[in-house]
């Protein structure tokens, strides 16, 4: 079986004196999922977001998409939705979409106006005049306008509103492909555990477990966020 995205013995080490940040981590991530990657802070769940989406360099192991190292090949079917925007703030919404339009070569302009159109966002504000629960609504929007492969949303919904997140959530479910991956990273478990079909629990570097999430529940007898926190309370 092939997969969208395999990492093999994965180290990641910031200084030789400290705790490596990924420590032998291994996943086969396949097509057609919805993903939950979660984990405390500090557990690495960052450091593999940026490795996937080539913004760091591995120290050993190795990691792929479609077979490729991240790279160019990579970045053509990946997604990604960081936790700070990168975006600059005195761009117009408009000016942005062209810009995503002309960067990636299967994005959606008509996606982009009629989820900007619903949300009732006229295209020529610009990014600093927005709240920023409507900023994070914008990025979401030019993030899944994209006819992607893999998805990587960094804390989609942190530090929004619940109608925000309610939004956040809908336009990630309706706006991606069934043979794509969305992988998902979120301390708000309790709002996204149902939109999962499998759940990575990491910590220390290590994946502590990958599994479906309604196996999971039904193992457990709780919900993922209950195992969450008993899994990583001290």
């Amino acid at each position: 079986m092939s997969y969208l995205l395999e990492t093999r013995e994965l180290y990641k080490y910031y200084s030789k004196k400290k705790q490596p940040a990924l420590n032998g981590l291994t996943l086969n991530i396949p097509q057609g999922r919805i993903i939950g990657l979660l984990g405390p802070n500090g557990s690495g769940k960052t450091t593999l977001i940026k490795l996937i989406n080539g913004l760091l360099t591995p120290t050993s192991g190795s990691l792929t998409i479609n077979g490729h190292m991240p790279g160019t090949e990579s970045k053509a079917v990946i997604s990604y939705l960081p936790e700070r925007t990168c975006l600059s703030g005195s761009m117009r919404v408009r000016e942005l979409i062209s810009f995503f339009a002309d960067f990636y070569a299967d994005f959606s302009v008509e996606k982009a106006y009629d989820m900007l159109a619903s949300l009732e966002i006229h295209p020529d504000e610009r990014l600093k005049t927005l709240s920023k629960g409507t900023r994070e609504k914008v990025q979401l929007i030019l993030v899944m306008s994209r006819n992607a492969q893999l998805y990587i949303l960094d804390e989609p919904i942190a530090g929004v509103d619940p109608a925000a997140r309610d939004y956040i959530l809908k336009t990630i479910i309706s706006n991606y492909h069934e043979k794509a991956t969305i992988l998902l990273s979120t301390h708000l478990i309790s709002d996204i555990e149902n939109l999962l079909d499998d759940v990575i629990f990491i910590k220390n570097g290590n994946v502590l477990l990958y599994a479906p999430a309604e196996q999971v529940r039904e193992e457990k007898g709780k919900s993922l966020d209950a195992y969450f926190r008993e899994v990583f309370t001290c």
